[in-house]
């Protein structure tokens, strides 16, 4: 339950972190009723967290039917992906030595590993977004971080769209290690280098994910 000081800001975050974890799937409706006594707060707090999060296009109002969690289309992978690239590869390109994060970036890969062995494909895709969202932080913008949270939530929504999780994510584990190792090197370029081929990869791959289902 959310304590006395919670704000409809609050409850957003728990709702967006929740859909970034693959809890809420696309075109899934949304109980007022069950969120609300989840969360303890009140029908109002909770009207607005929604409103929020409609405004960051996770969720959608639809009239007379309620709120829905929204299926994004292929004009916002092909969005998504122009942010990532920009934000992301800004923030490795720089590296001249091994960040203070580091630790946190290395255990990302580690929990995506220990994913994998269990075949824990949902949290192999959570790894690999945070291993990504922890990349984004190494651009030291509370902003950035904060932007970053929305795009990870709507990506997970786009992740829905793969038939066969592990055969979208297993590969990528292997090039989130190596990246890894280029940012333990300092080696920002090198880094930037892989991470940008990744991203193209990763987006063609939703892309004809899209052409596929439609």
């Amino acid at each position: 339950m959310l304590g006395r000081t919670s704000t409809a800001e609050r409850v957003a975050a728990v709702l967006r972190t929740r859909i970034a974890e693959g809890f809420f799937a696309p075109g899934v409706r949304l109980s007022e009723q069950d969120i609300g006594t989840a969360l303890g707060v009140s029908r109002n707090t909770l009207r607005e967290a929604f409103r929020l999060l409609t405004h960051e296009r996770l969720l959608s109002h639809e009239l007379n039917r309620g709120v829905f969690v929204r299926v994004l289309t292929v004009e916002d992978v092909v969005d998504l992906y122009k942010v990532r690239k920009l934000v992301e590869c800004s923030a490795v390109r720089s590296l001249t030595e091994r960040p203070a994060t580091y630790d946190k970036l290395a255990g990302t890969v580690e929990d995506g590993r220990r994913a994998e062995r269990e075949q824990r494909w949902r949290d192999l895709g959570t790894a690999n977004i945070r291993f990504h969202a922890a990349i984004a932080e190494l651009g030291g913008s509370a902003r950035i971080v904060e932007l970053m949270s929305g795009i990870f939530a709507e990506l997970r929504l786009v992740f829905h769209m793969m038939a066969d999780p592990r055969r979208f994510h297993e590969p990528y584990l292997k090039r989130n290690a190596e990246i890894l190792e280029r940012i333990a090197a300092g080696d920002g370029p090198g880094a930037e280098a892989l991470l940008a081929k990744y991203l193209d990869d990763a987006e063609r791959q939703l892309v004809e994910a899209y052409a596929e289902r439609a």
